[in-house]
């Protein structure tokens, strides 16, 4: 089972969400995977400490505000990613996160005057910025690479950034609130018209 599989089990697991409103199909290996694992919906973890998960919480939430539809944290993403980084990275995967978190807790405070979480939102933007100008060499940003195996050594940004989106369109808020939601027997169809106002199925969304 590659990285991206371990993923999607970790999705699966985390988020309860079903592999037919995910849009993909579970391979043998996974299914058997999926059978004996334990229930992660809620599982507690203690990874963080509180003011890291802070930060993860601001992160997160500049990445999917809450505006009409909910937010990063109003679907819980802060403690997806939290139990990702406890359970599912390896070890040159929490190395960086751990070493970008750390940067984030001891940098910014001494050039802002406050913790990340305390700033306003432009500043949080500029921060975040900052970091994505910084990892613009990644083969993370490739063009159209939206189907790439999962990057080991992608920085703590692109974690942040890869993390939110998944725990966030696969949570039951992400799916039922911000993308339409149809609990009948979906297929795929490629050439489906969107409006601009319209947002994706959650059966379609990857």
């Amino acid at each position: 089972m590659n990285r991206r599989e371990f993923m999607q089990c970790a999705t699966l697991l985390i988020t309860g969400a079903s592999a037919s409103q995910l849009g993909f199909t579970l391979t043998p290996e996974q299914e058997r995977y999926l059978a004996n694992a334990p229930d992660y919906i809620r599982t507690p973890v203690d990874y963080l400490s509180p003011a890291q998960r802070r930060i993860i919480a601001a992160m997160a939430e500049i990445v999917i505000p809450r505006t009409a539809t909910p937010g990063a944290i109003d679907a819980g993403v802060p403690a997806y990613i939290e139990l990702m980084a406890a359970d599912w990275f390896n070890d040159q995967e929490r190395a960086i996160f751990t070493a970008g978190l750390r940067d984030m807790e001891q940098r910014i405070p001494q050039e802002y005057s406050k913790p990340f979480d305390e700033l306003n939102a432009t500043q949080q933007l500029d921060i975040m910025e900052q970091l994505e100008d910084a990892a613009s060499d990644s083969p993370w940003y490739d063009f159209a690479n939206v189907q790439r195996q999962f990057i080991s050594d992608a920085p703590f940004i692109c974690q942040i950034k890869e993390l939110t989106v998944w725990g966030f369109f696969t949570s039951e808020v992400g799916a039922k609130q911000v993308l339409r939601y149809n609990p009948m027997p979906m297929r795929f169809d490629g050439e489906l018209p969107l409006s601009p106002d319209d947002s994706s199925w959650a059966g379609t969304a990857f």
